[in-house]
């Protein structure tokens, strides 16, 4: 099995909160032809996209023809609207996990959710949370890296990170509102040095912030390859050896790795060795980041172009991971296996 970890979606007919709310950073969708629209915030745009972003149907062809058996759907990190006030946030959260569970529900055999919250709001967003797992029926949480210049370590969150480990609810950590904004606008270095820096700040805080080491059952995936988090861990380790009076953990901060997961995003067979050298290949899941411009296409072919992959390890990276990542059952995999097997008996038939 082939299965996409980290794939976005929105309605296509998401509200105007802007209009509603009156403040202009909530995102819109502003339709610009029957296959495409812009995300608009501030009246501005901020990314052009295609119909893929919101049809499921055109997500199962792509899929088809790319070889992906299964995507794992997230909300747009835009949408997360950690600025509002919570309880405005949570509307638009439960509009987005409403439309994912029912596009979940509507494939089984093609889609796996993971839901927003309000993270400004720990009690709300625990309260959501616990909405998309018992209620939805999602597969985990997707959070930003920061709540609002807060990074993940701070104490409001507490509650928060305990409830999920309690839960064993599944995190998928991606960056929004990315650190040095100001100096990333000039060739869209925001995307590709913002995010992956942005990243590796909300993997370090978790860790020598003591997050993980108080909560030891969380289980946490971070986007892009973990961005420049895996590189710099040992610098990491170095600064907790020579300030022992910063320390909040009993451990150097590779010690709470076990925890960490990491999409396979980072287009080269070098950077995925390095990943796969030092986190193991039962921690990297296939991500492709569809349907934006800077994905992989097709998914998996850094894993592909892997060659010095066993059998077993390709087979794990590409789908099992994901699978126990986000405890999802055997029966259900076999049941995707025979169900895609025979849409495509259908297609060739046709």
């Amino acid at each position: 099995m082939r299965i996409d970890f980290h794939t976005h979606i929105i309605p296509q007919e998401i509200p105007d909160f802007a209009a509603k709310y009156g403040q202009d950073r909530w995102p819109t969708l502003q339709q610009t032809c029957t296959c495409g629209a812009n995300i608009m915030v501030g009246g501005k745009v901020f990314r052009e996209v295609t119909d893929q972003v919101w049809d499921p149907e055109k997500r199962i062809k792509d899929m088809e023809r790319e070889g992906v058996d299964m995507q794992v759907l997230s909300p747009i990190p835009v949408t997360f609207s950690y600025w509002a006030p919570a309880s405005e946030a949570l509307e638009m959260a439960r509009i987005q996990n409403d439309f994912i569970s029912d596009t979940v529900k509507g494939n089984p055999s093609k889609f796996l959710g993971l839901g927003t919250v309000p993270l400004q709001d720990a009690d709300l967003a625990i309260q959501e949370m616990e909405r998309c797992m018992k209620e939805l029926h999602l597969s985990g949480i997707e959070i930003g890296t920061n709540v609002n210049g807060n990074n993940l370590d701070s104490t409001e969150l507490a509650p928060f990170f305990e409830m999920a480990a309690k839960w064993q609810v599944p995190l998928f950590i991606h960056p929004w509102e990315t650190l040095a904004r100001e100096r990333t606008p000039r060739h869209n270095f925001m995307y590709t040095i913002g995010m992956p820096s942005e990243t590796a700040l909300a993997a370090a805080s978790l860790i020598w912030g003591g997050v993980i080491e108080k909560y030891p059952n969380l289980k946490l995936c971070f986007s892009h390859g973990g961005g420049s988090f895996p590189y710099i861990l040992p610098r990491l380790d170095q600064g907790w050896k020579v300030w022992p009076h910063l320390r909040l953990t009993s451990h150097p901060p590779s010690h709470y790795i076990d925890n960490l997961y990491f999409d396979s995003l980072n287009y080269d067979p070098l950077n995925l060795r390095y990943l796969l050298d030092r986190f193991g290949h039962e921690r990297v899941m296939m991500g492709s980041d569809y349907p934006f411009l800077l994905r992989e296409i097709p998914p998996g072919k850094v894993i592909d172009d892997t060659i010095e992959l066993t059998d077993e390890q390709r087979q794990l990276i590409l789908g099992g991971n994901a699978l126990r990542f986000l405890h999802v059952k055997e029966q259900k995999s076999q049941h995707v296996k025979a169900e895609n097997a025979r849409r495509k008996s259908t297609s060739t038939r046709n």
